[in-house]
């Protein structure tokens, strides 16, 4: 997936740390949700309020994080770090990661479900 620049709408740092508060929410609702339904016996840890440590029965991390000045979020798990860069509009948000231009949500259930060891989605909260 790649962004038609047309489309993006430009944030400000106001409106990055409310967007990016929205999809860290997001993440440890939907981790919640699927812990509690598929009895994934997670450890979800907000620190400092941008920073969320995801640990699982293997004892493996997921870590998400905002990055203000640089408007992204940052993602580090057992496949390695990422980049991802607002590419939305703020009636369909959107992350994209800088280098495979691949969507947040999608990639990180990805990443959750590698780390459970069964299928984790993860979606962004209306």
């Amino acid at each position: 997936m790649t962004p038609n620049q047309l489309n993006v709408e430009k944030i400000d740092d106001k409106q990055f740390h409310l967007l990016g508060g929205q999809v860290l929410q997001s993440i440890e609702l939907a981790l919640e949700a699927a812990d509690e339904e598929l009895d994934l016996d997670l450890d979800i840890e907000r620190q400092g309020g941008n920073v969320i440590n995801i640990r699982f029965r293997d004892r493996s991390v997921i870590v998400v994080n905002t990055q203000p000045p640089l408007h992204e979020i940052w993602v580090a798990a057992k496949s390695g770090g990422y980049h991802y860069r607002w590419s939305g509009t703020l009636s369909k948000p959107l992350w994209l990661d800088t280098k495979t231009g691949r969507e947040l949500m999608g990639d990180l259930s990805e990443f959750a479900s590698t780390q459970a060891g069964i299928p984790v989605k993860i979606t962004l909260q209306a």
